[in-house]
């Protein structure tokens, strides 16, 4: 099992009842994925720049940390 760092960027939409995640970006570096989700924050309710541990076998990913955020968001973790 080989974990590899990944960066992923996260909008975030208002549905009824709560908040739900968009489509889903990855990014090459942490700077890059906080300067995408810097461009993304105005056209969302939310948007989050997080650093996960992906398995590269399963591509099950683990162990979210939030780089930047801005709005509302959802736990990802739950």
């Amino acid at each position: 099992m080989a974990i590899a760092e990944k960066f992923i960027v996260l909008p975030f939409k208002k549905v009824r009842g709560g908040i739900a995640p968009g489509e889903m970006r990855q990014a090459s570096s942490a700077a890059s994925a906080e300067k995408i989700a810097t461009a993304m924050a105005p056209r969302h309710s939310g948007v989050a720049a997080y650093s996960v541990q992906v398995d590269t076998e399963s591509g099950d990913m683990t162990s979210p940390r939030i780089l930047i955020q801005f709005g509302e968001i959802a736990d990802i973790a739950a």
